[in-house]
């Protein structure tokens, strides 16, 4: 490989990486904030009518295996482009091209 295609992976590493962060900062933060908004209302809900607590209760755990759901999905993501990104072998075919 020449210098300017091992510059061009090191530069696509180091985007995917950054990439990756604020994905993973994003998901955080909402997950953080839809638990807190999902809690929140469900203690108002079960303060204006007891008696719906235990139906409540189940479809607020339903709600939260969810919410983690999707924060699972972005962590599968940012693990697919970390550990095998599928730009970098483009990269490759493409440097492979120019050279051969």
């Amino acid at each position: 490989m020449t210098e300017q295609t091992l510059s061009l992976l090191a530069g696509l590493q180091a985007q995917s990486i950054s990439s990756v962060a604020i994905i993973l900062a994003a998901c955080a933060l909402a997950t953080a904030f839809s638990f807190a908004f999902l809690g929140g209302k469900f203690f108002e809900s079960v303060t204006r009518q007891p008696e719906l607590m235990n139906a409540l209760q189940t479809r607020l755990f339903i709600i939260a295996g969810l919410l983690d759901a999707v924060s699972m999905i972005a962590v599968g993501l940012s693990a697919i482009f970390i550990f095998a990104n599928p730009f970098i072998s483009q990269l490759l075919e493409q440097a492979a091209k120019a050279a051969g």
